[in-house]
């Protein structure tokens, strides 16, 4: 597919939100009026809708794909990183770009981008001084690495990684299979990194959570690591807490001529019961309703990508609102997709 200006998608989007009210409600079953309920992906899920408005277009002279990650910004807006080391601010509500900002490392190289928090710290850890106001939190699977960044995307500082993962062959991670997910728990005291696959040396399905601490003048410290175990042949392509503290994990896969496995799991809080975390499953993104999405390559479900960023983004009726976003590789047969979730967790 070529690529799109972003004048011509925003004049669509503005058409289907006139339409149908919503972005979210995309495709045939929206349309006809079907209560978001029915939308059912499973007793704990529904899709309320999808957008591919963003796939293929450029904002400010940045393509605006290669999605990695989504974090709940400052009110009204969610941040968007793209693995290409730019951070782009969406509309929480149209997904409509409003910024994008570039990310580099120490030395001005590239970073591969994977994990976002917004740190918009509590009033009480502001108080205390060292922690500026509204900074990102960036992680990278190249090294892998966490850093700190500004709101203009200056680099403020690198949080500690112990040894065994760091990629090989410094460490026991392979390579392009570390930090893939970054989520700050509720309270903004505990940082938390997920591994995408498992270290060398360990279970095939067994994968590591490494947490850090922040300290009172604001900086983070390593803390506890954790255990999860991924269903057979997926990795963890994110994770992000719920308000209370437990795990909204993303597991995904992909086989060639079949295409994409994407499960959403629930694991335990981080902290309470110990260090291997149980999970649950939520949903198999494959038995979503397909709400008229169609896909450039083989899938179980047309409406299956290579979803790799989630963030809660607030709460409706007792349900938490997800918002997912595929990373298209910018490849014509992958899409830049945003799924909007209702989840009882």
């Amino acid at each position: 597919m070529r690529p799109r200006t972003l004048r011509t998608v925003l004049a669509a989007l503005t058409a289907s939100l006139a339409a149908a009210g919503c972005l979210t409600a995309a495709g045939p079953a929206a349309a006809q009026g079907r209560h978001p309920a029915a939308n059912a992906c499973s007793p704990s899920v529904s899709l309320t809708g999808f957008s591919d408005a963003l796939d293929k277009t450029t904002y400010d002279g940045t393509y605006v794909g290669n999605l990695s990650a989504l974090a709940r910004d400052r009110r009204g807006t969610v941040a968007a990183l793209s693995d290409r080391s730019s951070l782009f601010r969406l509309d929480a509500r149209t997904l409509e770009p409003r910024g994008v900002i570039p990310l580099a490392d120490e030395d001005g190289a590239a970073l591969d981008a994977e994990g976002l928090v917004a740190d918009i710290p509590h009033s009480r850890l502001r108080s205390s001084g060292g922690t500026p106001t509204g900074t990102y939190l960036v992680s990278s699977e190249t090294e892998p690495s966490v850093r700190r960044y500004s709101r203009t995307g200056e680099p403020l500082g690198r949080l500690p990684v112990p040894d065994d993962l760091r990629t090989a062959p410094d460490g026991r991670a392979r390579v392009n299979g570390s930090f893939e997910g970054l989520t700050l728990l509720p309270g903004g005291r505990t940082l938390l990194a997920s591994m995408e696959y498992p270290l060398a040396g360990d279970p095939a399905d067994l994968v590591r959570f490494q947490t850090w601490q922040r300290t009172r003048h604001g900086d983070f410290r390593l803390g506890a690591r954790y255990t999860y175990r991924t269903d057979p042949g997926l990795g963890v392509s994110e994770v992000t807490a719920t308000p209370d503290g437990r795990l909204l994990v993303l597991e995904r896969g992909f086989t060639a001529g079949v295409g994409n496995t994407v499960r959403l799991h629930l694991a335990d809080r981080p902290g309470r019961g110990g260090t291997v975390l149980r999970k649950r499953l939520l949903a198999d993104l494959a038995d979503c309703p397909s709400l008229g999405a169609t896909a450039e390559q083989p899938q179980p479900n047309p409406l299956l990508d290579n979803f790799e960023g989630m963030a809660v983004t607030g709460r409706s009726g007792g349900r938490l609102e997800v918002l997912i976003v595929s990373d298209d590789n910018r490849n014509d047969v992958q899409t830049t997709r945003f799924l909007r979730l209702r989840v009882r967790a």
